[in-house]
């Protein structure tokens, strides 16, 4: 697994949790269109990761047609070509170039197709041996990427740091409104919205900073967001390439330069704290949860039940901001405890049959007002809660639009090198069947964070949602 941001890095480990729901270890294969050893669905691999060949390719090759979303329907030219293109950018990037590695012709007869594909992919391998290993796994990422999909991905790399435990993270130890994965939607000015520890901390970095420039390039142009600029601010395991950041801190007019290297660092507290809560007002429970681990809806149930004894509570805000995800079935129940007798999703296939997920109605209803508080990081599982809640008129979102990405729970499948592909083989819906995944769900109130409001510790939404639990 690559360790990357503090906040980047907690919404993938969330995603993975719902993107691989607990399933026997290998509880079965299926037979493959090619004749290609099957991939067999697996939550774990079982030995040690061995080295990824042409004929490991192949398998995720016909496991992704097999066991895919679309696989059935898909063009799997669209894969090959996707990945040797990957191969003949790793030849570059390896200062090589061979006369063999030239894309074949291909018919749409996905056997005959990956035929012409495997030889022509040998033929540049037998090349440059010594590049192998690394034109495998450039091919592969490329072929699973092509998908499109964000809850597709291949697990190859598990490489840690001898000094790395549970509870470590990586990066440069902030968090800001905008990252790789939202830039489509990213607002300027790109400020810190918290410090969690590491390199930022240690440089007296605050909430609120305007992150002006980063390597030299500035954050936002003419509106737009820079991506190489954006991602120099999550770096990747185990890259430890030093960060030259522009700032402006607004409340004073300070403008400076700092240097921030990214390593492997504790988080504060309250970031490694899965679920938080607090009395508002004296009769508001205020519970946060950074995720929907398995156990994730009792967790707040138990808060809500044990701030509201011995005093009366007029309403629940739940924080979802910054919610990477994980169990769709933590996501039902918690649901659950606010409305039921009511459809929460639906998984169709690409057919448009679909299966539906409805509220789990032996849970106890919590019986007071719902806000739900939602960001762009709120993601997968999260937006299934958001949905759920909104479409069903069970509580008010306020906030900024949650992150749309929700394509579906995955499944895991082992691979023969003992790597993991995860993909979905159902895309996920609304309650009123609308597509969330690429579009997020829409906040009631829209009340987005400010680098103000962050330099001063101020919460809008909160003080939003209070007023209207008052009303």
């Amino acid at each position: 697994m690559r360790w990357k941001s503090a906040a980047a890095g907690l919404a993938l480990l969330l995603a993975a949790a719902c993107s691989a729901p607990t399933v026997p270890r290998a509880e079965g294969t299926k037979a493959t269109l090619g004749g290609a050893s099957a991939c067999a669905r697996s939550s774990a691999p079982t030995g040690a990761m061995t080295p990824t060949t042409v004929d490991v390719i192949e398998q995720a090759y016909y496991c992704i047609l097999d066991n895919y979303y679309s696989g059935a329907t898909l063009d799997a030219r669209k894969l090959l070509l996707a990945g040797f293109t990957a191969m003949t950018q790793e030849l570059n990037r390896g200062g090589r170039d061979v006369p063999e590695a030239m894309m074949p012709p291909l018919t749409g007869d996905r056997k005959a197709d990956w035929a012409a594909f495997e030889a022509a992919y040998r033929k540049v391998t037998d090349r440059v041996p010594q590049l192998a290993d690394k034109l495998a796994a450039a091919t592969l990422e490329a072929i699973v990427a092509a998908l499109g999909d964000n809850h597709a991905r291949w697990t190859h790399d598990d490489t840690r740091s001898p000094d790395y435990y549970d509870g470590d993270r990586y990066g440069l130890g902030l968090e800001t409104n905008a990252n790789a994965g939202h830039l489509a939607v990213a607002v300027a000015p790109l400020f810190v919205t918290d410090v969690v520890g590491g390199a930022a901390q240690e440089a007296g970095v605050r909430p609120g900073d305007v992150i002006e420039s980063a390597d030299g390039s500035a954050t936002f142009v003419n509106g737009k967001p820079v991506p190489p600029a954006i991602a120099a601010l999550n770096p990747v395991y185990p890259e430890a390439r030093p960060v030259e950041l522009s700032l402006l801190r607004r409340s004073t007019g300070r403008r400076w330069t700092v240097t921030l290297k990214p390593g492997l660092f504790t988080p504060t507290p309250d970031a490694l704290r899965m679920v938080g809560s607090k009395l508002v007002d004296g009769k508001v429970a205020y519970v946060r949860l950074r995720g929907f681990a398995t156990d994730g809806a009792t967790r707040v149930l138990r808060e809500i039940t044990r701030l509201r004894t011995g005093r009366t509570l007029t309403g629940v805000v739940l924080d979802l901001r910054g919610n990477g995800g994980g169990s769709p079935v933590e996501a039902t129940r918690l649901v659950s405890a606010f409305v039921h007798g009511k459809v929460t999703a639906y998984q169709c296939d690409v057919s448009g049959q679909c299966d539906t997920s409805r509220t789990d109605d032996t849970v106890e209803l919590v019986g007071l007002p719902l806000i739900v508080l939602t960001d762009r990081d709120c993601a997968s599982a999260c937006e299934h809660f958001s949905s759920a809640i909104k479409d069903n008129g069970a509580g008010r979102l306020i906030g900024t639009r949650t992150a749309g990405v929700i394509s579906g729970p995955a499944d895991p499948w082992l691979l023969s090198n003992n790597t993991l592909l995860t993909f979905p083989s159902k895309h996920h819906l609304g309650p009123n069947r609308e597509v969330i995944d690429g579009v997020g769900v829409a906040p009631d109130s829209y009340v987005p964070l400010t680098p103000a409001d962050a330099a001063a510790g101020r919460d809008a939404a909160l003080a939003k949602a209070l007023t209207l639990l008052q009303e």
